[in-house]
């Protein structure tokens, strides 16, 4: 009893969640009992009954077709459905054959469904957005006079201290000042694998939080927190119709005129010409304004667009809009910035070459010496490698930086220099030529090379290198498997660093040196010869080439916020094996609304050919016309899937 109360309850909550599915339910309720009275002989009562049905199952469609008319001065196929149901029903009282009224009402009853199944089924894709933000929690404990206190999300101010518990949603984006832990971003980046994170990192709000203590500095208002962007852009794209859906809905208005101008011609020339009886005539032109109606080639585009932008955004592929996946299903070139996008931008030690009868250790722990007091790029990869390796080193005296040369000072009361070859010749004049040799090979792999010097005595050399990503090398072959050819490199790093990286990868074309203009320059080159380029950068300096691209995708950075505004799509985990799964759904999606198109089309001719050889009645017409718009419907969200 308990159970079937539960069950009955469920539907109740379903069908206030879902008004449309209410009124269609009404509706169908009350068109029963119209049909009934009137099976029972009870003309009367039926025919109070069936306005009453009428009126609920069709004031959505009736609002929307009237507010399209008055407002845009336009038809619509909802206006056109209503007046075919009301033209039934009229019929139906003229000639006194009340059944005619069924008819109408069964109109209204299947389009008052559809609309309901539409409806429930375009809110799945909004499941996306209602889950990140349902993420974010709504308050945070805030240090506030040295006492923590529970403060809502929206009273946080940049510089706010807030502690994150174990376990807990990170309420804001923040640096971390405190603690270590491993951050589930998957709401963020689509990656389910926790993410290490230490003091400096940065985190974000609606990521979950592993099994350490936090503290944190507020570093965004809440308002402009990755998170709400993510979902203001979202929700953009939801609303913003591609040139293809442009199209059909340009297609609609006019195809609607069409459709009236054509079902008057047929409701009054038949009889005037033909002398066909005005019953039959005036019924068959009602079954023509309904299965003509183009409301399936309607669905044929929006939901499965809006299926694949909810389906990438799950998989941490933020599409700007429904164009852009049409657009990425086309490209016929890719272009890729190396620093940061094919590279992770970060310098490591990549080798360590110490001179003879010494070790790399030592050649490591001096450079640190004198490294760990500086803030250069090279200083801090030198002593985070010696970090790694858990090495001592002596602190250093009368430290002074050589711009652009390197760096000199004092351990242990002998002088140490580290710095390119150029620095070292100045400390040790006659070089051996072995030691050139060794800076020359280096350097042509596209390394950066510091050499230690103590007391007038190389000691060693260390190469540092900004390391290509782990999975780049594998979305260069998934691109090209794919047909996109050709790849190709831009930078404005050497050309002897860029043939290295771009031979390591498989890349063929390669443009370096090159300035923002420049890389403009090339992109405009490319779209000449191929049409569709799409450009990825990391959304700073490229931002220009993002533009230009017919598809700009950014390496989101899980944050940058140029990358958020400049691209057309967005790869938020900073994963190039990204960026074929993009083609290939922008390629499903096309494929999906080309199917949905041509069943639609092949839909209505055959609808036509069935009503003009009187195969079918109003309500046949309606299920195969209405039928054919919810699968289509369901059609386009099978990319959810």
């Amino acid at each position: 009893m308990a159970s079937r109360y539960l069950a009955n309850f469920s539907c109740y909550r379903l069908l206030l969640k879902y008004p449309n599915a209410l009124a269609a339910a009404a509706c169908a309720v009350l068109i029963f009992l119209g049909w009934l009275c009137l099976h029972l002989g009870w003309i009367n009562l039926a025919l109070l009954i069936f306005p009453v049905g009428y009126v609920i199952g069709g004031y959505e469609s009736t609002k929307e077709g009237l507010t399209t008319l008055l407002r845009e001065k336009e038809l619509d196929v909802d206006l056109l459905m209503i007046v075919a149901a009301l033209g039934a029903a009229i019929l139906g009282l003229w000639q006194r054959d009340y059944y005619l009224i069924i008819d109408g009402g069964m109109l209204i009853l299947i389009f008052a469904v559809s609309g309901a199944l539409e409806s429930i089924a375009m809110q799945r894709t909004e499941r996306n957005i209602r889950s990140l933000m349902a993420t974010a929690p709504n308050t945070a404990t805030v240090i506030r006079e040295e006492q923590p206190q529970e403060v809502a999300i929206a009273l946080l101010q940049v510089g706010d201290l807030v502690l994150v518990k174990p376990g807990e949603l990170i309420p804001v984006d923040g640096l971390i000042l405190e603690g270590w832990t491993n951050v589930n971003q998957a709401s963020i980046t689509g990656e389910s694998i926790p993410v290490d994170k230490q003091v400096g990192d940065e985190v974000f709000a609606g990521t979950l939080n592993g099994n350490g203590a936090l503290k944190l500095k507020v570093e965004r208002p809440p308002e402009n927190s990755l998170i709400q962007r993510v979902i203001r852009l979202v929700e953009q794209a939801q609303t913003e119709a591609p040139p293809s859906q442009q199209f059909i809905e340009r297609f609609e208005r006019n195809y609607a005129r069409v459709i009236v101008v054509v079902g008057l011609l047929l409701a009054i020339v038949p009889p005037l010409l033909l002398n066909w009886d005005w019953e039959t005539t005036i019924y068959r032109a009602l079954i023509f304004l309904v299965v003509a109606s183009p409301c399936a080639l309607m669905a044929a585009i929006m939901p499965t667009l809006l299926s694949g932008i909810a389906r990438g955004a799950k998989a941490g592929i933020l599409f700007k809009n429904g164009s852009q996946l049409e657009k990425i299903a086309k490209v016929k070139a890719i272009a890729f910035d190396k620093t940061g996008t094919l590279t992770t931008g970060k310098l490591k030690v990549a080798e360590i070459v110490p001179a003879a009868g010494q070790k790399s250790d030592r050649v490591l722990e001096l450079a640190a010496a004198l490294e760990s007091r500086s803030e250069h790029p090279i200083g801090e990869a030198i002593t985070q490698a010696a970090r790694q390796k858990n090495l001592k080193w002596q602190n250093a005296s009368q430290v002074q930086a050589k711009t652009g040369l390197g760096i000199v000072g004092e351990v242990a009361g002998k002088t140490v220099v580290v710095g390119k070859i150029a620095l070292i010749r100045q400390a040790i004049p006659d070089l051996n030529l072995e030691f050139v040799q060794i800076n020359n090979r280096l350097e042509q792999e596209g390394k950066t090379v510091v050499w230690v010097v103590e007391a007038a005595k190389v000691i060693g050399s260390i190469s540092v290198a900004d390391t290509i990503r782990p999975e780049a090398a594998a979305s260069i072959k998934q691109l090209k498997h794919l047909g996109i050819k050709p790849v190709v490199l831009l930078t404005g790093d050497n050309q002897v660093t860029a043939n290295s990286v771009a031979q390591f990868l498989g890349i063929e074309m390669v443009y370096a040196e090159l300035l923002p203009e420049d890389k403009l320059t090339v992109i405009r080159q490319l779209q000449q010869k191929y049409q569709n380029v799409a450009m990825v950068g990391d959304g700073v300096n490229d931002a220009p080439a993002l533009a230009m691209a017919t598809v700009g995708i950014a390496m989101g950075g899980a944050g940058n916020d140029v990358a958020l505004e400049t691209a057309d799509l967005i790869l938020m985990s900073d994963r190039l094996e990204k960026l074929s799964q993009a083609i290939s759904l922008g390629r499903r999606a096309n494929r999906i609304v080309k199917q949905n198109i041509a069943f639609a089309l092949s839909f209505i001719f055959l609808l036509l050919i069935a009503n003009f050889t009187g195969k079918i009645n109003l309500p046949l017409g309606v299920i195969g016309h209405e039928g054919s718009t919810v699968l289509v419907t369901l059609s386009g969200l099978r990319l959810l899937l």
